[in-house]
């Protein structure tokens, strides 16, 4: 592989099935459907840091570009040091890297795809930008919504999905590895014309 012909989907997430079927574990969820539809099951990476697969998204019999998906196996806020150890590995530029993460700011079920920004408070994204020495990389962020009330919003991204959302969550698990697909084979521009709703 070549930094011309591949990308580095990342999963934001927490490791270990404690926090399993938290709202800050979206990004792990997508990375599984994604490794789903390569027919394929990630495994851990020689540095240790990461589990990884390697394959191509895209429609049946029409190979596309090659992808690395990866789910971190640090905690959230120490995400960009494996992430770094990727790059540096498959020779990956920045821009050719994908964050999938839960967004506070963004109703649950909607999602929105973009290139570059800040971290917004989000642990995960502010270890990457740290790490990769830019916030030049792509993000497809799931909404998950504000906390009711006075919730205080560590405690609600570290816990489970209502009832409610979980009847919901798969579909928007599936939009998400969706857009990531159209951002890899059709580009940024035609991902938020889809999926920025």
């Amino acid at each position: 592989m070549t930094d011309t012909d591949v990308w580095l989907v990342v999963g934001l997430g927490n490791p270990g099935p404690a926090y399993a079927g938290h709202r800050h574990n979206i990004g792990y969820l997508v990375v599984d459907e994604l490794a789903r539809r390569m027919g394929s099951s990630l495994r851990a990476h020689k540095s240790g840091r990461a589990d990884v697969v390697e394959g191509r998204l895209g429609a049946p019999g029409t190979p596309g570009p090659r992808v690395v998906l990866a789910r971190p196996r640090s905690y959230m806020n120490e995400v960009g040091g494996p992430v770094k150890a990727l790059t540096t590995f498959y020779k990956i530029p920045p821009e050719r890297v994908i964050a999938i993460h839960d967004e506070l700011d963004i109703a649950f079920g909607t999602l929105r795809c973009k290139l570059g920004g800040g971290d917004n408070g989000h642990n995960g994204l502010r270890s990457m930008r740290s790490s990769l020495g830019t916030g030049d990389f792509h993000r497809v962020r799931a909404g998950i919504g504000r906390p009711p009330g006075r919730q205080d919003v560590a405690d609600f991204v570290l816990s489970n999905y209502s009832s409610v959302e979980r009847k919901e969550l798969p579909f928007q698990v599936d939009h998400a590895a969706d857009a990531v697909e159209t951002l890899i084979t059709e580009g940024l521009e035609r991902a938020q014309q889809r999926f920025n709703s």
